[in-house]
This record gives C-alpha cells, sequence and structure tokens, in this order.
C-alpha cells in the first residue's frame, strides 16, 4: 500500500493517478480536506482561472472566470466523493520507520504499512515568525480570514505580497487604520494585476499608510515599533496581520530523512523524473518541492507531479506490497 501524507489539491490528485493504475493507497491528512484552501481568506479569488484547478478530468464549474474559496472547497470535496478516496482527517504522522516495502507509519490514531510514501503537505501550516519581541502577543496574527474583527481598529500589516496587500484593502474598507511594513522598496511585481492599481492609490493619496525599506522589530500591547529609513518609529496599534509567509514542515522531511540542498531555499533533494526524494521509495509532490521557494510550484503547475509519481511506482521494479 502507498501512504500519502497530504489531503490538499496535490495529495488529492496523486491518489487520483494512483487508483488508475489500481494500486492501492491511503491518504492521511492532520486537519481538513484542502485544509490550506479553507486558510484562505473567506472572500478569496483564486488567480488562477478554474480549469486550470481541475484534477481528475471532473470539470470545475465557476461563477466567475475566477473561482473562489468556497466554490473551489466545494470542488475538492466533490473530486475525493466521485472518485470514492480512502482519506483518513485529523491524522498527523507523528512518527515514520522502515525502508521501502517496509515502512510504518505510526498517526495519532493508528499505524499504516507502506511500500512507498508520497509527501504531498504544502507549506501552510507552519507560518514564516519574525522572531521579534511581543509576537506572541494575542493580538498577532499570522493567519486571516476576514476583515469584520478590524473595523475600526489601528492594524499593522507586515509584507508585500498578494496576501498582505489583500489583507491591507479589505481591513481598509471596513474602517481600520491600516500601515503596511515592506521590508523592500516597493510592494511585490507579482501582485495580482487587478488589485494593484488600488493599492497604489491608496498609499498615494495616504488613506493607507506605507513604510518602505522598513521592518517592526518589536511589539506592544498598544504599540509596534518600526526600524525605517529615517529611524525608529512607534505607532499606535490594536493588531499586528503578519503575512510574512509560510514555509514546509521540515520535521516532517527530517522524519522521513529526505535530504535538503545547502542553497538558500533549502530545498528538498528529488529526481526531476520521478520526484523520488533521497530516500528510496519516499516522493515528494507539490509546493513542498521548492522548500521555501513557496512561489514555484502551484495546483495547475503542480498536477503533474502526481502523474509522473504515478508512472514511476507502476514501472519501479521493486515488489509493490498491498
Amino acid at each position: 500500500m502507498i501512504v500519502i501524507i497530504g489531503a490538499g489539491p496535490i495529495g488529492l490528485a496523486c491518489g487520483i493517478e494512483l487508483q488508475k493504475k489500481d494500486i492501492p493507497f491511503v491518504i492521511l491528512e492532520r486537519n481538513s480536506i484542502v485544509d490550506s484552501i479553507y486558510r484562505y481568506p473567506v472572500n478569496m479569488t483564486f488567480f488562477s482561472t478554474s480549469d486550470r484547478l481541475e484534477l481528475g478530468g471532473v470539470p470545475f464549474i465557476s461563477h466567475g472566470h475566477k473561482p473562489t474559496r468556497s466554490e473551489a472547497l466545494e470542488y475538492y470535496r466533490r473530486v475525493a466523493l466521485y472518485f470514492d478516496l480512502p482519506i483518513k482527517l485529523y491524522e498527523e504522522v507523528i512518527e515514520i520507520s522502515g525502508e521501502i516495502n517496509e515502512f510504518e507509519v505510526k498517526t495519532n490514531k493508528s499505524t499504516y504499512k507502506a511500500s512507498r510514501i508520497i509527501v504531498a503537505t504544502g507549506f501552510y501550516g507552519h507560518p514564516n515568525l519574525m522572531n521579534i519581541p511581543g509576537e506572541d502577543l494575542k493580538k498577532v496574527k499570522h493567519y486571516y480570514s476576514e476583515p469584520h474583527p478590524y473595523s475600526w481598529q489601528k492594524v499593522a500589516v507586515i509584507g508585500a505580497g498578494n496576501s498582505a496587500i489583500d489583507v491591507a484593502l479589505e481591513t481598509f474598507r471596513v474602517g481600520a487604520e491600516v500601515t503596511l511594513i515592506i521590508r523592500d522598496s516597493k510592494i511585490k511585481d507579482s501582485i495580482k494585476y487587478w488589485v494593484r492599481p488600488d493599492i497604489e492609490n491608496r498609499i498615494k493619496d495616504g488613506s493607507i499608510k506605507a513604510f518602505f525599506n522598513s521592518r517592526p522589530t518589536s511589539i506592544q500591547e498598544h504599540t509596534i515599533t518600526i526600524q525605517t529609513p529615517d529611524g525608529e518609529k512607534v505607532i499606535d496599534n490594536d493588531f499586528v496581520l503578519a503575512m510574512t509567509g509560510y514555509t514546509p514542515n521540515y520535521q516532517l522531511l527530517d522524519k522521513l530523512r529526505i535530504p535538503s540542498g545547502n542553497d538558500e531555499f533549502k530545498t528538498p533533494i528529488y529526481n526531476d523524473e520521478s520526484y523520488e526524494s533521497g530516500t528510496k521509495g519516499i516522493y515528494i509532490a507539490g509546493v513542498v518541492c521548492g522548500g521555501k521557494r513557496t512561489g514555484k510550484w502551484f495546483i495547475e503547475n503542480a498536477r503533474e507531479h502526481a502523474v509522473r509519481i504515478a508512472e514511476a511506482i507502476s514501472n519501479d521494479t521493486n515488489k509493490i506490497e498491498v
């Protein structure tokens, strides 16, 4: 049997491809199905069109040109039901031992024998911390759901990517006094084209305050301290929304003995054709393949990983234990 760790879109895709080849498998997920999408902001719209998010040939029909978070959640639930994928939710992997054809995967609920393991864990469960005093205060959030709780509050948004800009605009529109703190000299070039004019105009007219080439140095109960090109500034603050990105679960990768390279992105080592890692019998798929470079792989360009992995396992000369 094959154990797939992670029930995100790419984990589901791996299951579908294995099913096509009559290879038995189980998908283990520590949270809800497609949990990374569930964690997206409630009103989020995808950058991709729905056809580029499809799995297993099941059509993804959305009301608009670009699908929403709620449409995606419904679609992937429907895909899992259509293929009757064996998914074990709220089972977190806590220990892995053995080798190819003799792996043992222990979770908080059960133990599984596996001939191969596929890691499709994404990255959304582990935020990049700022590692500054006060980051552990309750007012500091690394995940954002919706703007309503921040109405009429003084909000500091950390970051310059799509998540940060969306948060800044959404909270601004419900009456928050928004300050953007950006370590670079500008917002990222990857900002969605239909959003860029909005944020640039809000910064230009001063309705959203932006500190460029700046970083937070400490957070207090009612203020935040920022290092800027003009020196240190302390501003009033009620909430800090740290949209600083996320990182793969390296603790799990270490348990699986998957080595990483020495590059700045700590990219896991794997075969470019089969996606087999440096540990025989263990494959990686999806966003986790990029290490800390979480903007390299998306649903639309990582679906092929599932095809390649299933093909490699099917053609493997080592016996696949059922």
